[in-house]
């Protein structure tokens, strides 16, 4: 099979294991079905900016080109500092984009990838946001109704708990095993000043995910197509928005959007 388009992030689907498609333009390919097959990704040498489609020599955060990294709301300060959001007072770089995409009801979540992380996401994108962190595990910790909330809470919980993955532990699936998240939610909650309290979630369920991965690699390496235009190798696995060919190599597929690429299999 041949297909040929631009990278986008892997949609997924929450089942077991995690189902994993490559979109590649109009096309999406079942990833899952070949974990255990050779396979080829060639770059063609064109990006294409996911904002505004121009064509772009560079890649700036994850598909855009320079003056859409510099300008759109997509890569606004909030969407990495939620805590910075000002979609509340109708401001923003794109105000009807912020009241569209933040003014609207956000999680705190606790996740345990290596250990517990403490993380924001929108209403719409659980347990997406879980899967593509690559975690374990995941539970609700309080739900917003707009994101600065969401973010102030984050903050105030960083000085316990990391807001990072370690992408290498995780692509060797190494963890904290004796972590219990909902224990971990409970400590989280007598941390927070009573003007947050009122925001915890009452929803304690613990989803796990599982990841179509054959063997974990004991060391895992990098690979992009900014150094090397083709990849032949045998997929051994998926899991967060990386594929994980034998040898340990692995590539990140949402760093990679907007690459124009040839899947072949």
């Amino acid at each position: 099979m041949r297909a040929l388009g631009t990278l986008d992030k892997m949609p997924t689907s929450y089942v077991n294991p995690v189902q994993y498609f490559l979109r590649l333009g109009d096309e999406e390919v079942d990833m899952n079905s070949l974990v255990g097959q050779n396979i080829s990704l060639r770059f063609t040498g064109n990006i294409y900016c996911t904002v505004c489609g121009k064509k772009t020599s560079k890649s700036f955060g994850e598909g855009m080109c320079y003056n859409c990294f510099a300008t759109s709301p997509e890569n606004a300060e909030c969407i990495l500092r939620p805590e910075l959001c000002l979609a509340h007072e109708h401001k923003g770089r794109d105000v009807d984009w912020e009241i569209s995409h933040h003014l609207k009801p956000h999680f705190v979540y606790l996740a345990l990838v290596n250990e517990t992380k403490v993380g924001v996401t929108r209403d719409t994108q659980i347990p997406t946001r879980w899967i593509d962190q690559g975690a374990n595990k995941a539970i609700i910790l309080a739900e917003t109704p707009y994101r600065q909330l969401a973010g102030i809470i984050e903050v105030g919980l960083k000085d316990f708990m990391t807001d990072k993955t370690n992408w290498s532990r995780m692509l060797r699936n190494e963890f904290n095993t004796g972590i219990d998240l909902l224990s971990e939610k409970e400590r989280m909650e007598d941390i927070l000043p009573e003007s947050l309290q009122q925001y915890i979630s009452p929803n304690n369920e613990i989803l796990e995910m599982h990841y179509p991965v054959l063997e974990y690699p004991k060391k895992v390496t990098s690979i992009g197509f900014d150094k090397q235009a083709q990849i032949n190798s045998k997929l051994t696995g998926i899991r967060a928005q990386y594929l994980i060919f034998d040898g340990g190599n692995v590539i990140n597929i949402r760093k990679h959007t907007g690459y124009e690429v040839e899947l072949s299999a």
